[in-house]
Parts: C-alpha cells; structure tokens; sequence
C-alpha cells in the first residue's frame, strides 16, 4: 500500500510538472522510482521512457485542443533526434549503474538551475513572427543532443526542448510547450523501442498506477499553467529538483 501511495504521489508531481511546463516533470520521475520505489537506476530509465510517453502524449492532446502546437516545427526537431535516442538508448543498458546515476544527478543539477534560473526569451519568441530563417545544421545539432539525453537516461528533455525551440526555431513560447511535448513523445518512443529490445524486468505494480496518475496530472498542469504563471511554476518544481538532485550526488558519494 505505502508503494500504491508513493507511486501515484510521484506520478501526480511528473504529470504537472509536464503538463504545465512542458518539461521538468520526468527529470522527477527517475529519482522517484530509483529511491522512492526502489527500482535500479537501468530499471527506472526504462521505466521512465514509459511514464514520459503516457503523459506526454496525453499532454501534447491537451495543448493540440488549444491550437497551441507547431505540428510541422516539432516534427522536424523530433527527427533529428530519433537516431541519437535509439542509439543511446541501447548502449545506456550497458552502463554501471554509478555512472548513470551521477550523471542524471548533474542533468538535474541543470535543469533545476534553468528553472529557478529562466534566461530572458529572445524577441521572437513572445511575438511569435520568428527572427528569421534558423540554420538547419544548428537545428539538427540541438535536436539531435536532446534525443541523445532522452535516450541515455530515460528523460524526456523537455526542460532543453522549450528553449531549444524559442531560441532556434523561433517558436512562440505560447507554442513551444505543446511542441516540446511532441518532440519529447518521438524521442522517447524511439529510445524505448532499443531498450525493450533488451530483456529487462519491468515493475508493472510501479508503472501503471504512477504513469496513471501522471496522465491525470498532466490534464490539471496544463489548467494550472493557464491560472499561475509560469514563472512561479518553474521555481517551485526547479526547488523541488534541486533539492533531488543534491540528494543523489550525495547518495552517489557516500556509496
């Protein structure tokens, strides 16, 4: 019961982080199953994948009701992704367990200093014309290292994709968290493909209540989004994570 518990608590926090901010709420997701529900670190990145795909998906309906997605955008970013997902997807199953730890400790370091820490939008980014035509090569390039995070360590990078979006794509940040759900979606998708590939033991009396509980969160995150604003969110989850992320370095330290 006390599992049941920690499950759909840490599944509620992913779906609103997600659903509100497009991005944050699977770099939660991760620790939750590792410490919270004592998953191995290779076990919870799978797992994780799962989790992001559910609600992620059930995110990008939400903002697509709202017109609040750039379909063709987010397409072609998730595309250069889908190859560096698969691969690092496949080769993370084979890395010790201490390792992908710390590194996921130092991923959540940076998305925690993004989010108590948010950089000024470019123009157009709240205009929302778009600065200009945006060099594919250096699109490419960003797509591609957001699918190699997402399949590495089974996060869906959506706290990278937003401002990855604004900043090269010329997004309007009132799109870019619908889009960034879409990308998210593909990359994790492809990076899930490779790793069940692999036999792994995957704890479905963990994965289907907290990934039903992140679907149902992630529908009130995208209500919440539209009555705080998004600024108080992010400092919120981005202390939440820090907090998180502090923990395992130490946890990482102490072993």
């Amino acid at each position: 019961m006390t599992s049941l518990i920690l499950a759909v608590t840490a599944g509620a926090v992913v779906g609103l982080a997600l659903g509100g901010l497009g991005g944050g709420g699977s770099v939660l997701a991760v620790p939750a199953l590792i410490y919270a529900l004592g998953l191995s670190p290779a076990a919870a990145t799978t797992a994780g994948l799962l989790i992001v795909i559910a609600t992620s998906l059930t995110g990008l309906l939400a903002h697509a009701r709202d017109g609040a997605v750039r379909w063709r955008t987010g397409a072609l970013f998730a595309a250069a992704g889908i190859v560096p997902a698969a691969v690092a997807g496949a080769l993370s199953v084979r890395i010790p367990a201490a390792v992908l730890t710390v590194a996921f400790a130092v991923l959540a370091t940076v998305a925690a200093v993004r989010m108590l820490r948010p950089r000024p939008l470019p123009p157009a980014a709240d205009g929302g014309r778009g600065a200009g035509p945006v060099p594919a090569r250096r699109a490419a390039g960003a797509g591609a290292g957001l699918g190699a995070v997402t399949g590495f360590l089974g996060v869906g990078g959506g706290f990278l994709a937003v401002p990855a979006l604004v900043t090269f794509l010329a997004v309007p940040m009132t799109a870019a968290v619908g889009t960034s759900l879409l990308v998210i979606t593909v990359n994790s998708t492809a990076a899930l493909a490779t790793r069940l590939a692999t036999p792994a033991a995957l704890d479905w009396a963990v994965i289907a209540p907290f990934t039903a509980a992140a679907v149902l969160g992630a529908w009130d995150g995208k209500r919440l989004a539209s009555k705080v604003s998004t600024d108080a969110l992010q400092r919120v989850f981005g202390g939440v994570l820090l907090a998180v992320a502090l923990g395992m370095v130490v946890d990482a330290v102490l072993r």
